[in-house]
Formats: structure tokens, C-alpha cells, sequence
């Protein structure tokens, strides 16, 4: 039976600062005992965050009405680009990766960062429409944040 992940307790506090710190914690939990409290292990967390990062540069495959995009951008925003992500939101199943080892997410992650150093190009938000690399950063940090939220390590992980 799938967790309900909007109410799962104990999440772990994550703030990210750079695309270069989300790889640093990924790499840091792929080598130790990590407890995944939601429904993906830590190789599908890390190939749904590669899947993400790519598609900013790719496109997502879907986009939302343009009048939904309006209201997404004035309303949410400013919170999802600053503050944090909701759990629990339903991805679509492009995005929804099998079940993937921690090596392969990992090897998955790296390339797709290093793809957002390398390629400057970006494609409209399916949200959010038109915005910037930085904006479109913010984003993906914020995703990360809520994602690797549900992988405690260390003395949190055998609870």
C-alpha cells in the first residue's frame, strides 16, 4: 500500500544553495545506510530529479492552459521558487521512473547537472511559462529539496 506522502512525519530538513550541493548530498546518501520514509527508493528519487532537471532543457511533453500557467505564475510562483514544494503531488508517469539502483540514479543525476552547467538553453516551465535559468534553478533545488526530504541517513536511518 503506497504511503500517503503529504503526511509522512520525521522528514529530514534539506536546503540546497546550488545544483553542486544536491549532487554533494546524493553522492554522501548513496554511500551509507539511508531509511526512505516515502514511496521511492533513493535510485528512483535520484532518476525522477535527473528526468526533471533534463526536461527544463528538453521540455517536459505536457504544459498546462495559458490561463492556468497565469494564475500558477502569479500565485505559486514566488513559493515554489523560494520557499518549498508540497509532498504529495501526483507526477506524470513520464516521470515516474522504474524501479532504478542507487549507482544507476546516481550516474543519472550527475549527467543531468552537469548538463544544466553545460547547455544554457531553456524551454517554458509546464507551470510557470516563460522563466529565467535562474528561476528555472530555484525550481529544481526546491523539487530536490522535498524529494531527498524523505531519505533520513546516518543515526536517522535505522529508526
Amino acid at each position: 500500500m503506497p504511503v500517503n506522502t503529504k503526511k509522512v512525519a520525521g522528514r529530514r530538513e534539506v536546503r540546497y544553495a546550488s545544483l553542486d550541493e544536491l549532487l554533494a548530498d546524493a553522492q554522501r546518501l548513496s554511500s551509507t545506510e539511508v531509511r526512505e520514509l516515502g514511496n521511492w527508493s533513493r535510485g528512483q528519487i535520484y532518476e525522477h530529479l535527473a528526468r526533471s532537471l533534463d526536461s527544463s532543457i528538453d521540455g517536459a511533453g505536457f504544459s498546462l492552459p495559458a490561463p492556468v500557467r497565469w494564475l500558477m505564475s502569479l500565485l505559486m510562483k514566488r513559493k515554489f521558487l523560494n520557499k518549498e514544494l508540497p509532498a504529495g503531488f501526483k507526477s506524470t508517469d513520464d516521470f515516474i521512473p522504474d524501479e532504478t539502483s542507487v549507482e544507476a540514479g546516481l550516474a543519472s543525476l550527475e549527467r543531468a547537472v552537469a548538463r544544466q552547467k553545460r547547455e544554457p538553453q531553456r524551454v517554458m516551465h509546464p507551470a510557470f511559462g516563460n522563466i529565467s535559468r535562474d528561476e528555472w534553478n530555484d525550481f529544481h533545488l526546491r523539487h530536490a529539496e522535498m524529494h531527498m526530504s524523505f531519505l533520513l541517513n546516518g543515526q536517522h536511518a535505522g529508526h
